[in-house]
């Protein structure tokens, strides 16, 4: 038996784990979905104030609270920064950190600058133009994510479905950069990369390039890696496939 903790990307709260959740624990896996402060079950907590700290301690939180040792630690998305922050003050609680359509970007770097100069600086005015209501991102429309090709194996209907219980995303959380302290113990975790909407190959040769999505990928870390053709949303659109590829992880 392994134990995992999940954390879901933006907008998404433990509840978008359910599906895997339910194949892992049939497996004789204990696991532990996150929702992090301000989404989902705990949107009533959501305001300006929330930061990535805030959801770095909620995943560390996760694990001293229910005294959680030799976890593999799961984040999808932007699910990624508040793991790789957790795994940075907790190493000694993990067995294995895991991104799914996701990877560690480098200390000082924010979920917003993964959109760009332009893209970053434009939520930024936003969020400085209106203090009341800036601070929040909606889902994205499923005209815009269709447009986009993130929504692989879903169709309007699934997502309806998901922007149904989708909330909006506190982007404090997103604009605060990473700050790292410990890479010593970080990187002497196993690492495994899930790759969904890219495939291995080009996602191979984005990290031999530097791509800034895989700007923290280090010789001096112990990776893996596995594909799972579908969109940005595997815990939707291929939740018994991702299931299956984190039971594996639990023999390595």
């Amino acid at each position: 038996m392994a134990t995992y903790v999940l954390v879901a990307g933006n907008w998404l709260g433990g509840w978008a784990w359910s599906d895997v959740t339910r194949h892992l624990r049939a497996a004789g896996h204990d696991v532990h979905p996150v929702t992090l402060t301000g989404v989902g079950d705990r949107v009533h907590l959501a305001s300006s104030t929330i930061d990535l700290d805030t959801h770095i301690s909620d995943v560390v939180h996760t694990m001293e609270y229910a005294d959680l040792h030799d976890v593999i630690l799961v984040g999808h998305s932007y699910g990624g920064f508040p793991v790789t922050g957790a795994a940075d003050k907790v190493p000694d609680r993990l067995a294995r950190v895991v991104y799914v359509d996701s990877g560690p970007l480098p200390d000082g770097s924010s979920q917003l600058d993964t959109l760009g100069p332009e893209g970053r600086d434009a939520i930024l005015a936003r969020m400085g133009a209106d203090p009341d209501d800036g601070w929040r991102e909606p889902l994205p429309t499923w005209a815009a994510v269709e447009a986009d090709g993130t929504g692989g194996g879903l169709d309007e209907a699934a997502w309806a479905r998901i922007a149904a219980r989708a909330t909006d995303q506190p982007l404090g959380a997103n604009a605060q950069p990473l700050h790292l302290v410990d890479d010593k113990g970080r990187n002497a975790i196993p690492h495994t990369l899930i790759t969904c909407l890219f495939p291995l190959e080009q996602v191979r040769a984005m990290i031999a390039a530097k791509h800034p999505f895989f700007a923290a990928f280090t010789a001096d870390q112990d990776w893996s890696y596995a594909e799972l053709p579908t969109g940005h949303w595997p815990m939707f659109s291929e939740p018994e496939q991702l299931a299956r590829i984190l039971d594996d992880l639990s023999g390595q």
